[in-house]
């Protein structure tokens, strides 16, 4: 079973280019979604946050205020890295109970804002990373998550930069306005095939 981790930094286009492994029948495991629902379920992680950042984080109903804590952590590095440690372990073991199970596909893929600095690439044995200029990048998450400018730059800039990102990829995709997206993806597919075949 080969795992492909999928990453880049925040308004790259993963979500696209995942989208194009799910269509073609690729098992998908979305760790920023994941990682939402464990903080929902997981009772250590719920501890964790109401400890690292406030015993209020959950409202009475029990639901993560999840705006205020990344106004809080975005805006603080030791928190935030602290709320990393919490989570990012529980979601890596998710993802190889997940993984496990779906023998009967090629390959899985694993899509991740910040795989490499939380280190689950080294669960995975190809990585592809997702590249697009940074003026894109803010322009497309200010977009999508109703963010100020300089809310998606702070966020930018609490991530990796792309080019320390590069030295971990297998594949590069570039998602900006020179070139096609597709013909990228079907001959990273037709590869991880091949690869899944030997």
């Amino acid at each position: 079973m080969i795992k492909v981790g999928i990453t880049g930094g925040i308004g790259s286009g993963k979500s696209t280019i995942t989208n194009f492994f799910r269509l073609i029948g690729i098992p998908i495991y979305q760790s920023d979604i994941r990682a939402k629902q464990l903080t929902q379920t997981d009772t250590t992680i719920i501890n964790g946050l109401k400890k690292i950042i406030a015993p209020d984080i959950y409202d009475a109903s029990g639901m993560l205020d999840r705006k205020r804590m990344a106004s809080i952590i975005f805006s603080n590095e030791e928190l935030r890295q602290k709320v990393n440690a919490l989570i990012h372990p529980a979601v890596r073991q998710d993802f190889r109970q997940w993984a496990a199970q779906c023998t009967q596909a090629p390959y899985v893929v694993c899509e991740a804002a910040i795989m490499i600095e939380s280190g689950s690439y080294a669960d995975m044995d190809k990585i592809i990373l997702v590249n697009a200029p940074t003026q894109q990048r803010i322009e497309r998450t200010m977009l999508r998550d109703k963010l100020s400018q300089q809310q998606v730059i702070n966020r930018i800039e609490s991530q990796m930069p792309t080019e320390q990102l590069m030295p971990y990829a297998t594949y590069i995709v570039s998602t900006d306005d020179q070139h096609f997206i597709l013909p990228q993806l079907i001959s990273i597919d037709t590869e991880l095939k091949k690869h899944a075949t030997i």
